[in-house]
């Protein structure tokens, strides 16, 4: 048993190396300076990132969404730093080093979308946190990675329905995570709602947890319970002051 773990951890590791690697083709569509960014963040917002790595791309088919990873925002007054010393604000599954904290910069020049639980009282916000920083250290579930590099054919023979339960083939076992099934463990252990199956029960509404392996890092977009915060608009620039220039179809083809 522990040659076979051995042989499983050598063969994931080699497949962590691949499937990290950035794809050729990913284009943002904003730039958010990081002093903008971080000010429009709130401690217990959710930073959703759409990934240019082989990773991402696997997650973004399997989910049939543009966001591929999410972190916990947890605010420098957490007195937290990142691998290379850098003042840290998030809390995170990384694929290579299991649950750490990381600076806002390691995602500047990336799409990114904040989704705030707007209705979280200010004692539940500091349990998710508490939450989440209890799970520091963890590593990410290797098994997930393995499932997921199985469908990073450009178009993976996987019917539509299997999808979300293909993103939580994971081992499962509580020292082990990935993005988006941390931070949810993290608001259900508050019963904070994210996506929950509602059915009517003697006239009333019912509202049943999902398994935390469940969900995937557009739940937090779609979900009605959290609000999307866009930094632009929350500077409520004037529209008609902006510069305009016709591009011909050549430079957007280029483009």
């Amino acid at each position: 048993m522990f040659l076979f773990r051995k042989i499983f951890h050598f063969f994931g590791r080699m497949i962590i190396r691949y499937i990290q690697k950035p794809t050729g083709n990913y284009r943002p569509y904003q730039f958010i300076p990081l002093a903008e960014l971080e000010s429009c963040l709130k401690p217990g917002d959710v930073l959703l990132v759409e990934g240019n790595q082989r990773i991402s791309t696997a997650i973004k088919y399997l989910t049939q969404s543009t966001w591929s990873h999410a972190a916990l925002f947890v605010g420098r007054e957490a007195g937290f730093t990142d691998k290379y010393g850098q003042a840290a604000s998030l809390i995170e599954a990384d694929v290579e080093d299991g649950v750490i904290t990381s600076s806002l910069t390691k995602y500047l020049g990336y799409n990114t979308r904040i989704c705030r639980p707007i209705l979280i009282t200010n004692d539940d916000r500091e349990n998710v946190i508490i939450y989440a920083q209890k799970a520091l250290g963890q590593t990410y579930d290797i098994k997930n990675v393995m499932d997921l590099a199985r469908y990073l054919l450009p178009q993976p023979p996987v019917p539509q329905s299997w999808r979300r339960r293909l993103i939580s083939l994971g081992s499962g076992e509580p020292t082990q995570a990935i993005c988006s099934t941390l931070i949810a463990k993290a608001f259900q252990s508050i019963r904070y709602p994210i996506l929950p199956h509602i059915t009517q029960e003697n006239n009333r509404e019912i509202l049943h947890i999902r398994h935390h392996s469940l969900f995937t890092p557009r739940d937090f977009d779609l979900s009605p319970y959290f609000s999307v915060i866009k930094p632009t608009i929350e500077k409520q620039p004037d529209y008609k002051a902006f510069e305009w220039r016709e591009f011909s179809n050549k430079l957007e083809n280029k483009s």
